[in-house]
């Protein structure tokens, strides 16, 4: 699928999410952190939200972004099989972020291979990783520092880090070099 098309996808998901839990948009601003104006303007596909954003977005509603792009991206009941040329993808405007979802929709754990771009950082509030009962991330290629409140973890290609789902001030992801990108798999467990 086209990263483009998947903007609309996301907004109508978005606000599909919303009105299941008969929120207004003030309802998920105050949930999320994230401004009416930016929430209306993502649901009307306006403004392509950034990671981050989504980050936030998608722990309102108690749910990991691969689940919430899933879901933009499914149009029926979950297949078993993701082949790899219908595997979504999505790119976060902000950073060049790039993320590929590898596992069925709605499977358990989800899998999610990432490609941070040189010098890249992404972070995401600890309402992100409230509902998780695991995330960890394994090094493709390329170095990763994982930062949890004020420590952090710096990964190498083979490297596997479990997460601490406590942290209270969330997580970022970062790309420490200047001229290489960084792949890495991410698996996540719903409590």
């Amino acid at each position: 699928m086209e990263e483009l098309s998947l903007d609309s996808l996301i907004a109508a998901r978005l606000r599909q999410e919303r009105e299941a839990r008969g929120w207004t948009i003030a309802d998920l601003a105050a949930a999320s952190g994230v401004s009416r104006a930016m929430i209306s303007k993502v649901e009307r596909a306006e403004a392509s939200p950034t990671a981050a954003l989504l980050g936030r977005l998608s722990g309102a509603f108690h749910l990991t972004v691969s689940a919430l792009l899933a879901r933009a991206e499914a149009a029926g009941g979950p297949p078993r099989i993701a082949r790899a040329d219908g595997q979504p993808r999505w790119r976060d405007p902000d950073t060049g972020y790039r993320r590929r979802a590898l596992s069925p929709p709605g499977a358990e754990p989800e899998l999610v291979e990432v490609e941070l771009p040189p010098g890249a950082r992404v972070a995401y509030t600890a309402a992100s990783f409230a509902f998780l009962r695991g995330q960890v991330a394994w090094v493709l290629s390329g170095r990763l520092v994982v930062e949890e409140g004020a420590g952090e973890s710096r990964l190498e290609a083979g490297d596997c880090l479990a997460f601490d789902l406590d942290a209270p001030k969330g997580h970022a992801f970062r790309n420490p070099s200047k001229s290489k990108p960084c792949r890495y798999l991410v698996a996540l467990s719903r409590r």
